[in-house]
């Protein structure tokens, strides 16, 4: 357990002696979309149908808008502060090459989202740049989610998937999703319908879970890795993107190996940690815009 204690102030809960949480690292990693950084350094996110907010001031984590039950229940997990971070990080750390990234990445943690969220997200993160994939969720979850105040501002929690169904191919398309709008669609008519169970393909082995992911349409390889790992708790995902890609060659691999002998190598290589592996590495190669020759 990454903590030692909580305790309640009026505003929500302080949890004391926090290990490995960063909140840029956190929030800054790729495995997520509904979180911004405010002003004051507080990232503000939209998640489970509630706003909350995270400040962080040594090694101590307020978390705004919520009380001790619900960080029992739902946030503890959602933060992944069972896990034990150091154990993971020096098992990595004995790899001299990945010691870079890791010590770089120092305050990750993964992330536990809703299933629901992440596929459509990823969806339409397929070739698409964040600032992009950021305002066609906030677009869909404003005209379809529920409303939300938190201190004055108005957020929208995510669309359900019946709130989805009723949209069309056009009305997906007008909140900025281009030609991914007809994957949206087809999918959450699938998972609405019954002939696609998010949480059995959750219950499925890891290899199983990536092959009927990729059975929907707009999930290839590389975005079945990131539903997988950033909701499911898949933990041998290893998505591979151009950053991956330039990371895995740049530390490990000659420039013209192909991606999925880039995930298989990887997943040989680190196992049931090749998530957090791909996590630290993707953070590495992006901050540090690292290029291949």
């Amino acid at each position: 357990m990454d903590y030692k204690s909580i305790k309640s102030f009026n505003e929500g809960i302080i949890i004391k002696g926090v290990e490995n949480f960063e909140l840029d690292h956190i929030f800054e990693c790729g495995q997520c979309f509904r979180w911004n950084k405010g002003l004051n350094g507080n990232y503000i996110g939209v998640v489970y149908g509630k706003v909350i907010e995270v400040e962080k001031k040594d090694n101590d984590v307020k978390i705004y808008n919520i009380n001790e039950e619900e960080f029992n229940t739902l946030w503890c997990d959602y933060f992944d502060f069972k896990r034990d971070y150091t154990e993971i990080k020096e098992k990595f750390q004995k790899d001299p090459l990945l010691k870079r990234s890791v010590d770089f990445g120092y305050g990750i943690r993964l992330l536990q989202q809703e299933p629901f969220e992440l596929t459509i997200s990823f969806i339409i993160s397929s070739n698409n740049r964040i600032p992009m994939i950021k305002r066609a969720i906030n677009n869909l979850s404003k005209k379809w989610g529920k409303e939300i105040e938190y201190k004055g501002e108005m957020y929208y929690a995510f669309p359900t998937v019946s709130d989805l169904e009723e949209a069309s191919v056009e009305d997906i398309q007008s909140c900025g999703l281009g030609f991914r709008a007809r994957y949206v669609n087809d999918t959450v008519h699938k998972i609405y319908t019954g002939e696609v169970n998010l949480e059995f393909i959750k219950s499925q082995g890891d290899d199983i879970c990536h092959e009927e992911l990729k059975k929907l349409n707009g999930i290839g390889p590389k975005v079945s890795d990131c539903i997988m790992l950033f909701s499911m708790q898949k933990y041998s995902a290893f998505p591979v993107d151009v950053w991956v890609k330039r990371a895995m060659q740049f530390f490990y691999l000659a420039p013209d190996v192909s991606l999925p002998k880039i995930r298989s190598f990887a997943r040989d290589k680190f196992e049931n940690l090749a998530g957090f592996a791909q996590q630290y590495l993707f953070y590495y190669a992006r901050e540090n815009n690292i290029k291949i020759e």
